[in-house]
């Protein structure tokens, strides 16, 4: 009988395993902050921009935090479109 704390497998859920520092961290070495900024225009991308600031905003913002996973989910299938384009 499973536990009833243990969570369900998620197969096919990208963002799963994955934390919220994990996924700003990608997000600001592909992009940079300045392309965050204006992706996502939020302070924690604009006005002096650290992992540590933008998590703690991301943390208590759900509507940012949600925006910042579609930005990553983008990310994610836009380099997969990019991998299977001819060159």
């Amino acid at each position: 009988m499973p536990d009833s704390q243990s969570r369900p497998a998620q197969p096919r859920n990208p963002l799963h395993g994955l934390t919220l520092e994990a996924i700003v961290t990608a997000l600001e070495a592909h992009y940079g902050w300045s392309e965050l900024a204006v992706r996502i225009p939020v302070r924690c991308f604009t006005h002096e921009p650290s992992i540590q600031s933008s998590l703690r905003f991301l943390r208590k913002t759900p509507w940012a935090r949600e925006k910042v996973e579609g930005l990553y989910l983008f990310m994610l299938r836009d380099a997969a479109r990019s991998a299977r384009l001819p060159r």
